[in-house]
């Protein structure tokens, strides 16, 4: 399975205050990827608008961003990179934004909810 995930609406589907250090919440949110896609060995990318003022690096998953950073932005980059794909019904894009789910939807990628994802990859104790 390959998943693409819309970053900042996995991160924004827990009120955990990730909007005081938006650079904090990205990093956090590499790190779980991280480890599970290690475990699932998923082959996992995950988009963001724009890159964080700290330095994300990975050993497991792709960071990827937006060529530039604007409304939007980040859900177009993940259309393109579903376009992309030569078996885009391999693909799940986690997201819960209803346009970016008709987007990809219409080129045969499944979608995946961002708050049930985040669940999967950060279970509340």
């Amino acid at each position: 399975m390959r998943w693409i995930v819309d970053g900042m609406n996995v991160i924004g589907s827990r009120p955990d205050g990730w909007w005081k250090d938006c650079g904090r919440a990205m990093v956090a949110l590499v790190d779980r990827l991280d480890r599970w896609a290690s475990i699932q060995g998923d082959d996992v990318t995950v988009v963001f608008e724009r890159p964080s003022k700290t330095a994300i690096s990975s050993t497991a998953i792709e960071v990827a961003y937006a060529p530039k950073a604007a409304a939007n932005s980040a859900d177009d980059e993940i259309v393109r990179l579903v376009q992309a794909d030569p078996r885009p019904h391999e693909i799940r894009v986690v997201t819960s934004d209803k346009e970016l789910t008709n987007r990809v939807a219409s080129l045969g990628a499944s979608v995946y909810p961002a708050a049930s994802f985040r669940d999967l990859i950060d279970p509340l104790g």
